[in-house]
């Protein structure tokens, strides 16, 4: 019988959905594994895209994790400035096995001071913001630096739980969960990455994000700030 493993997944206001349930589907595939919702409270959230979301431990109430994984989205522009919050990520890390983010969730992880000196990837939009918080950036899917992992943006939450998958279970089993969930990506298009994507498309998305980026880099600016 597989040890019992607890994960933890932050859940908060304006998270992006899918870097958190991506993940969610695969960890709760894992034998002996219990996921775990966790924020201040147990008051139901609602995602960036609309998604309602209820936590099942508070900041309080939550264990020691093996596994603690902090998912991405126009939230953590809050997050990153929340003491209360980076507290929490703080206490839980220094007994977690694995300290992991998806997409943004790595530059909450980096104002907590948990990627100083560590390799770490996240969403293309962000992903020169990392070395700001002492990361070291690099462009990939999956980056693991010791008992650190980030998967890229959104959808690489699926190849970053897979691959934290098989260090817990074993590739075969991480394997029978790429299996059991279909995982093939096919994409009917070519736009996956700013590198692929035709310039008009880039353009229309970089011009959507705009503000958003604005805000995120004044707020990696003060957050660098105080970490000296």
């Amino acid at each position: 019988m597989p040890q019992p493993l607890l994960i933890g997944l932050l859940v908060f206001p304006n998270v992006q959905q899918l870097d958190l349930t991506g993940p969610f589907e695969v960890f709760a595939s894992i034998p002996n594994a219990t996921v775990r919702l966790v924020w201040k409270t147990r008051d139901t959230l609602t995602s960036s895209t609309g998604l309602r979301l209820t936590p099942d431990l508070t900041f309080a109430e939550c264990p020691q994790l093996d596994v603690l994984c902090v998912p991405g989205g126009a939230g953590v522009n809050a997050l990153a400035e929340d003491a209360e919050t980076l507290d929490f990520l703080r206490r839980q890390a220094a007994g977690a096995r694995y300290v992991t983010s998806v997409c943004t969730g790595a530059l909450v992880l980096g104002a907590a001071g948990l990627l100083a000196g560590k390799r770490a990837s996240t969403h293309w939009a962000s992903h020169d913001l990392l070395g700001t918080l002492g990361a070291v950036p690099v462009h990939a899917r999956v980056v693991r630096d010791g008992n650190v992992l980030s998967g890229g943006g959104v959808t690489a939450g699926i190849d970053f739980a897979l691959t934290l998958a098989a260090e817990l279970a074993g590739q075969a089993e991480a394997e029978a969960i790429q299996l059991q969930l279909e995982y093939a990506p096919e994409p009917p298009f070519a736009a996956g990455s700013p590198e692929t994507a035709p310039p008009s498309v880039l353009e229309r998305v970089r011009t959507r994000g705009a503000a958003m980026r604005r805000e995120r880099e004044a707020l990696v600016a003060r957050v660098a700030a105080r970490m000296g």
